[in-house]
């Protein structure tokens, strides 16, 4: 009896619509598959490619490469998976190599580490991908299968949207079929019959429309929602100097998500989704209705966005040119259409996509009795789900658009599609009247607290129009608690604070002056506005803000009301939440940062570059920031730095070195958080490595230092905002309603009424301040 392979042998393959993240993935699916000690290969051209194979005679040995078998003779472990000598040739797209390698004829290349180093950063799909007819067939998926087997392969990993999915799966159900085919053709032998009678297959999501059941995002949505966000900001400019009207086309045609967290993130005055269509028989009347009142309030410029699957309640299609002309005639504006078209597939990839990539393990572990699984993230968390469970789920919202059962299709999307648009009718709807009755409505202070993030402003926004829509009264409070006790408090109007989405850094102000600076002082000045409730919004110090003022309300009655924290600081170090505002928009800085760093490394081959970042305590930035952009090495406050790590380090970078190939080192990153070591600074530790490194390598330092602080908020930054920020006052209205309905004068807030709104897993989470420092939580 003939033995299975010793080695699993995987192949990668990206297929259908190219989207940003994907050479991440193919990247970090050879990386993780080497580690696990596999043989890697890509499949270029998508399936068309898995059909058509290596042609006879083109086919490269890896013995034929001096450079390989130099690396072959000095190890057999990791260094024989080091590379295989198409890396130039995938990266360039290139066919032909001046020492006479060539792709022509070979669409299944075996890949090692340095074949794929710097793809993190590359948009699109550097392995190319083809919609393939041929594939299709059963002719052509058994030639795939031959193919496969030819070279050994018994593993594959597909990143592609539901259909190359579902084809993955029906690849992977007939595969025994092909397999008995070509033994009885004589294709294969009896021995490759036994050793590859099943195919392990895995799939990972790759759509901009971020379209897919079962997964909180798709590779590729993050990215696609940052360049349509960066166009809107720009259009808005001139919208506003013209006072135009711009409706925006985006990319969406089952799936209104682009063209829903657009709206969210970038103001926008109306939408148009495939879920969720105007409810009025004219949806003209709808619309017109609601911009004219923006209008009237004073705004200068009309938003509106349309998914290109948009249609009205009786599945009549909404054209942008349609818009375009009801705006113009019935309200009179000056209207221009923009149609963003493939712009929104392009660029580099933001942090969110390059760190999503994972598949190897649920390969490794799978069996012929397990399920084809798709990797997806839910709450954060990386998750295996069947693959044909999701698809049959994501064709199920289609079926209920066109049976017009909305209701349906909204309850198939996940729990932050539905409150973004709940978010986005609350932060842009204008009513006559307020919604609560007069004794329920509240005056609620805003304040920033500690460093700037962002998003700050933004959930500041979304919390004014909130109060607006209620009845509420909203205050800002300037420049933190000393501005308190300077009496810098003024109300905010929906108006004021409509431009103040895009907007870095903090409008209110903010300082890290804590309340117990003077908390008489700042009890007396509560007391004498009659707040009702107070929002902070920032990071640890507002935490601790929260914590003193909840313990002092034993002492001073002015404390006793609603008081909620949104935490919001880059470090992303505030106590039962996942993630605080600024974090992501922070990462992608310190990416594009990086990007430009490393790009100088490489222009000099041999050099490697410290990047110091902030984050204080915490390790968040420079550890994500390692996974996106590649680094080598990261240091952190949480491992901290000793000299047995900066000695395997200094070995570490002289191995690597020594295997490039001559001529063509490259450039490397190593990230340090700025506190990982009082005694090991960055500049020690360059001055080290340029010591250590000989010929070998030099090295540079970088410090970003606050321009990880500032630039115009992501739109995953934004959304989040908005999100949280409504959470925050529907906290407050609740416990206000609870503290009206006590009698006599002088009211006890509960401790669970000042609480941390948090993000943990896909929900809200509440964390409630408590009188002895600790906190505590429970999900909602």
């Amino acid at each position: 009896m003939s033995k299975p392979p010793s080695r699993m042998k995987l192949a990668v393959l990206t297929s259908g619509g190219d989207s940003a993240g994907m050479n991440a993935v193919v990247r970090a699916v050879v990386k993780a598959g080497i580690l696990k000690g596999c043989e890697t290969w890509v499949v270029r051209e998508g399936y068309e490619g898995l059909v058509r194979g290596n042609q006879e005679g083109h086919k490269v040995e890896k013995e034929t490469t001096p450079s390989h078998r130099e690396v072959h003779i000095k190890d057999e472990g990791f260094i024989h998976n080091l590379r295989f000598g198409d890396g130039e040739l995938l990266k360039d797209g290139t066919s032909d190599h001046p020492t006479g390698r060539t792709l022509k004829g070979r669409y299944i290349v075996r890949v090692g580490w340095d074949d794929v180093r710097g793809w993190f950063g590359v948009g699109g799909t550097l392995c190319g991908t083809a919609r393939s007819a041929a594939f299709r067939t059963p002719e052509g998926r058994l030639q795939a299968a031959h193919n496969l087997i030819k070279e050994g392969i018994d593993a594959l990993v597909v990143c592609g949207g539901d259909g190359s999915l579902t084809g993955a799966d029906v690849f992977r159900a007939e595969w025994p079929t092909y397999v008995n085919t070509l033994r009885e053709k004589g294709d294969i032998t009896p021995a490759q019959a036994e050793n590859y009678a099943h195919l392990k297959i895995v799939g990972l999501v790759g759509s901009i429309d971020n379209d897919m059941s079962m997964t909180d995002m798709t590779i590729g949505g993050p990215t696609a929602l940052h360049r349509i966000c960066e166009a809107i900001d720009n259009i808005e400019t001139t919208a506003f100097s013209h006072s135009r009207a711009f409706v925006v086309e985006v990319m969406g045609r089952h799936c209104g998500w682009l063209a829903l967290l657009a709206g969210v993130s970038s103001g926008a005055d109306f939408i148009f989704i495939p879920e969720r269509p105007p409810e009025a028989d004219s949806w003209e009347d709808e619309m017109c209705k609601m911009i004219q009142r923006h209008r009237e309030m004073g705004k200068r410029k009309t938003i509106v966005i349309v998914a290109e699957g948009a249609q009205d309640k009786h599945l009549n299609p909404i054209r942008a040119e349609t818009v375009k002309d009801v705006l113009t005639d019935r309200l009179g504006l000056d209207t221009r259409v923009t149609t963003l078209g493939h712009v929104q597939r392009g660029g580099r990839p933001c942090a969110y996509d390059r760190i999503m990539a994972k598949a190897v393990n649920a390969l490794l572990e799978s069996t012929p009795e397990t399920p084809s699984y798709m990797i997806g993230i839910s709450g954060g968390e990386i998750t295996r789900v069947p693959l044909m469970e999701a698809v049959a789920m994501t064709r199920s919202v289609s079926e209920a658009i066109a049976a017009k059962d909305f209701d349906k299709a909204m309850s198939l999307r996940d729990p932050e599609f539905r409150e973004a648009l709940e978010g986005f009718y609350a932060t842009s709807e204008v009513h006559e009247q307020p919604r609560l009755p007069h004794h329920t409505r509240m005056r609620i202070a805003i304040m920033h607290v500690g460093a700037p993030a962002g998003g700050m402003n933004a959930a500041t926004r979304a919390a004014v129009r909130y109060c607006i829509r209620q009845g509420h009264k909203p205050f800002a409070i300037h420049n933190g608690f000393t501005g308190l006790l300077d009496g810098e408090v003024n109300a905010l109007s929906w108006l004021g604070v409509d431009n103040w989405m895009t907007r870095g850094g903090s409008e209110l102000g903010t300082n890290r002056k804590l309340p117990d600076v003077d908390l008489g002082s700042v009890a007396a000045k509560m007391q004498q506005y009659n707040f009702h409730g107070l929002l902070m919004i920032g990071g640890f110090e507002a935490f601790s803000a929260l914590l003193i003022l909840e313990e002092a309300r034993k002492s001073y009655p002015a404390f006793n009301i609603p008081m909620a924290h949104l935490p919001a600081t880059i470090s992303n170090n505030v106590p039962m939440t996942e993630f605080s505002l600024g974090s992501d928009t922070s990462l992608n800085a310190l990416v594009d940062a990086c990007d430009a760093i490393k790009q100088s490394a490489s222009a000099s081959r041999n050099r490697v570059f410290v990047v110091e970042t902030q984050g204080g305590k915490c390790g968040y930035l420079a550890t994500m920031g390692a996974l996106a952009t590649g680094a080598c090495i990261v240091y952190s406050p949480e491992r901290g730095i000793n000299l047995n790590m900066l000695r395997d380090d200094v070995k570490y970078l002289k191995k690597r070195y020594s295997l490039d190939i001559k001529g063509k080192a490259e450039g490397r990153l190593v990230l340090r958080s700025e506190v990982s070591s009082n005694v090991y600074t960055t500049k020690m530790i360059t001055d080290m490595y340029k010591e250590e490194g000989g010929k070998l390598f030099d090295s540079r330092s970088a410090s970003l230092g606050h321009t990880l602080q500032g630039g115009i908020p992501s739109p995953l930054d934004r959304s989040r905002a908005v999100r949280l920020a409504l959470k925050c006052m529907t906290f407050m209205e609740g416990h206000h309603i609870e503290l009206l309905k006590q009698s006599g004068t002088s009211k006890r807030a509960p401790p669970e009424s000042a609480a941390v709104i948090t993000i943990q897993g896909s929900e809200r989470a509440v964390g409630a301040g408590k009188g002895d420092g600790e906190t505590c939580g429970y999900g909602e």
